[in-house]
């Protein structure tokens, strides 16, 4: 029997963008959700405990929410059954991917991104623990740090990073001219948390500097593409940081024009969330590394 062709094999670049953009069409920014598990925000986990990264944490962040998942932990169908667990009869598993090993073969059916030796995304099935019977045993609930807690390790974790961050006036930015954070007082913020999520953005911009991560901070003016793929690069990275420090990810007031931005950037390229998030990924790790050891 022949392989299927390329062409009706699940694309896995739209299939990530479609799940994106039905969110943000209705207003919603997916990485803004309070993703809780059972009371403590989390990245999504792998069944050994090991969080996943980039694209895959949009994408089941937003299966989660969807579904009303309460726990973090999704593994596939024979990892359950391997740690003695089964998935419930009918449920159904959501996709996330890898990057496959490269292949040279000029007959295969692969993408020709691959054929020329290229990295291409393939996908796999996972189950979230709610779906699965008889492991709640090995997966207790996961305790939430109070918010004293939560705040001192986000005042040292920022410490730590050893940015330039003035404090003070009524903007929060990166200037990549004076490679300096401004950031307006604590007090003039609401709510806590939103003083570290907006720093947590505003770091992922530094992280871009030519003597760091190297991105293209010339955005132009709000509203062009380049603009907006820079923001949605430090949205996603603001989102996993404040994920690892156990912190909700308060919303921007201006976030409908920004959504509205982002938008146009992904209709036009399927491809360019897996790279906004990847781009995050290494600005979120960028920032871990520079944590005095525990």
């Amino acid at each position: 029997m022949s392989r299927p062709a390329a062409s009706v094999r699940p694309d896995p670049h739209a299939e990530i963008t479609a799940l994106i953009l039905a969110d943000l069409e209705t207003g919603v920014r997916p990485w803004s959700r309070p993703w809780t598990a059972q009371g403590a925000v989390s990245r999504p986990l792998r069944h050994d405990g090991e969080p996943y990264h980039g694209v895959n944490v949009l994408t089941l962040w937003v299966r989660a929410a969807r579904c009303g998942y309460a726990r973090p932990v999704w593994m596939t169908f024979r990892q359950a059954l391997a740690l003695g667990g089964a998935v419930r009869k009918g449920e159904k598993g959501a996709p996330v991917v890898y990057a496959a090993p490269v292949a040279t073969d000029d007959d295969s059916d692969d993408p020709p991104e691959a054929r020329r030796g290229g990295r291409f995304l393939k996908r796999y099935i996972v189950f979230n623990l709610d779906q699965i019977e008889g492991l709640d045993d090995r997966y207790p609930p996961l305790r939430c740090p109070d918010a004293a807690g939560r705040i001192g390790h986000a005042e040292r974790y920022f410490a730590a990073t050893g940015a330039d961050i003035r404090v003070g006036g009524d903007t929060a930015c990166y200037r990549p001219d004076a490679d300096a954070v401004h950031m307006p007082a604590f007090d003039a913020f609401q709510e806590r948390e939103a003083y570290y999520a907006v720093l947590a953005h505003e770091l992922v911009h530094w992280t871009g500097h030519s003597s760091r991560l190297d991105r293209d901070l010339t955005c132009g003016r709000f509203g062009d593409e380049a603009y907006a793929r820079e923001e949605l690069v430090a949205e996603l990275g603001a989102a996993f940081v404040c994920a690892d420090l156990g912190l909700t990810l308060e919303p921007r007031p201006d976030h409908a024009a920004y959504i509205a931005s982002w938008l146009r950037v992904l209709r036009n390229d399927a491809r360019f969330i897996v790279a906004a998030a990847a781009h995050a990924e290494r600005a979120a790790r960028f920032l871990a590394e520079r944590q005095p050891p525990p």
